[in-house]
């Protein structure tokens, strides 16, 4: 289905005082006693004083941007989109109502900004990452819908032009942003077909035999106790965080008010292909060897650093450990409880009484960085789907999930905030992962070079985000500068463990053929 060539019909123009018709496809719409769109639980946290969160999207294209274009292809389709067309109301508390989402009339002038820029300027780099950097200084204007395009026509070094999208916390998680931007694009070898997802291959066992039964059983049941005792280890480290359980204060960990510093963007692309072929010959997941990657390159840089602390000329050579023993370092995992969809799923959001779900889904995880040196770089991956398995046969992320909605409907969003709060300020950074289509795309007729998603506005000095577009995998740093002074370096150490962990497995012969 081409959203883009969708027809309204008889429908009219959204206007602030129309009465809401049914959006059957939104999950993270809540409507009150009049029928009104209040905010949902996850809506409301992102909104709180102390977790107010930003969405930032940047694309590089491989030809300048026409401005024209997007306009036209944004005003097709966000205006059939009701949290695209909506803005945010704070009513009065003392009088026990509650913020809710008022449809208007989308002016899409108000929401895209074009910069006037010199296309072959010098510095464009710097240029754009300074634009970028200067967008969490402000906030969005609350009187309008929550988001923004930034259309930057300069010349990068990878790129012909930068296009930044945005977004507010509260307008959907990292799954439904990325279902709408691939629902406002087509194939590039196919314009007339929307991109394609990942698939997972379902394993099948044909076995029915009365022993095979039995053990399956046993299996069954022993699954369910561990299942049992993982989530009441998880859940009891969980509210220890919320309460005392503190990160070491490694140079990678933020101080109080972290959140309201200036963010920078970086971002590296590797190759996807490098990150699969690890895959498939440790018979592992693409998150186990980027979580894995992900640990050796926070142990090379926290050693660097260290050293640098050091007086000791020595503390700086290569292999030197500089690294305080027992380190607690743990990421913050952002986890998409939604089920997977599919593409055409992914475009019928965007339509009217789409059956499809949206909004904010999400569970957190604490997961614990193993910080060493490792003679043997498949040690980290090895040590990262160990922990990844374990974590999977748990419910935690659906423990927080759920009690971050009970503390917002009983006690409000203000106390959950200050609990998601607490227990991020006392951990180390966030970390999430998409995978993104499988081939190269078009966004409104205008090939796609890269994506690079993050995310600002949460108590942390850093979050890490894996994007994957295509062949290619971008590794995407938002870090406040003052924790982080040489965040490109921190890129540099993660693709060379990615190097190290590939050439490790070429070395000792085990490549096996793509999967």
């Amino acid at each position: 289905m081409d959203v883009r060539k969708r027809k309204n019909g008889n429908q009219k123009e959204p206007t602030s005082n129309r009465k809401h018709e049914n959006v059957a496809f939104d999950d993270d719409y809540f409507t009150n006693k009049d029928h009104q769109l209040v905010l949902s639980p996850a809506a409301r946290l992102f909104h709180s004083p102390k977790f107010c969160c930003y969405v930032v999207v940047r694309m590089g294209t491989k030809t300048r941007i026409n401005v024209e274009t997007i306009k036209a292809g944004l005003m097709k389709n966000f205006p059939n989109h009701p949290r695209f067309s909506s803005r945010l109301v704070n009513e009065d508390k003392v009088l026990g109502e509650e913020k809710r989402w008022e449809r208007v009339t989308l002016n899409i002038e108000d929401h895209i900004i074009v910069p006037e820029v010199d296309w072959e300027m010098e510095d464009a780099d710097q240029f754009v990452d300074q634009y970028i950097s200067n967008l969490t200084t402000s906030p969005l204007d609350l009187s309008r819908p929550l988001w923004e395009v930034h259309i930057i026509n300069v010349k990068t070094s990878d790129a012909q032009a930068v296009a930044v999208i945005r977004v507010h916390h509260s307008m959907g998680d990292g799954a439904s942003l990325l279902s709408l931007l691939l629902a406002c694009s087509r194939k590039s070898s196919d314009p007339d077909t929307l991109p394609m997802l990942p698939t997972k291959k379902k394993q099948e066992d044909g076995s029915s035999s009365d022993s095979s039964m039995f053990w399956r059983f046993l299996l069954t049941i022993w699954s369910a106790i561990t299942l049992m005792r993982n989530t009441l280890v998880d859940v009891l480290i969980f509210l220890a965080t919320a309460l005392v359980l503190k990160d070491t204060n490694t140079p990678m960990r933020g101080p109080p008010g972290v959140e309201f510093n200036t963010k920078r963007f970086v971002h590296r692309t590797v190759s996807l292909d490098h990150i699969k072929q690890v895959k498939n010959a440790l018979n592992m997941t693409i998150n186990d060897v980027i979580l894995g990657v992900t640990q050796a390159g926070f142990s090379r840089y926290l050693n660097r650093r260290y050293g640098e602390y050091q007086k000791d000329e020595g503390a700086l050579q290569k292999g030197h450990n500089n690294l305080p023993k027992g380190i607690r370092l743990r990421a913050n995992i952002l986890m998409n409880l939604r089920p997977a969809v599919g593409i055409q799923d992914l475009a019928d959001m965007m339509a009217k009484n789409s059956k499809n779900k949206w909004g904010n889904k999400i569970g957190n995880v604490l997961l614990p960085f193993t910080i060493a040196l490792q003679d043997d770089p498949l040690e980290y991956v090895r040590g990262a789907k160990s922990l990844i398995d374990r974590k999977k046969h748990s419910l935690e992320a659906f423990f927080t999930y759920l009690c971050a909605n009970i503390l917002v409907n009983l006690f409000g969003a203000q106390v959950a905030g200050a609990v998601a709060h607490k227990i991020l300020c006392n951990s180390t950074l966030s970390f999430s992962s998409l995978m993104g289509p499988v081939e190269e795309i078009t966004y409104y007729d205008h090939e796609v070079e890269y994506i690079a998603s993050n995310v600002y506005g949460h108590p942390q000095a850093a979050h890490l985000h894996f994007q994957s577009y295509a062949d290619k995998m971008t590794i995407c740093i938002s870090a406040d500068p003052d924790v982080y002074p040489d965040p490109e370096q921190l890129l540099d150490d993660l693709a060379d463990s990615l190097k190290l962990i590939r050439d490790a497995v070429v070395d000792k012969g085990l490549t096996i053929a793509k999967k």
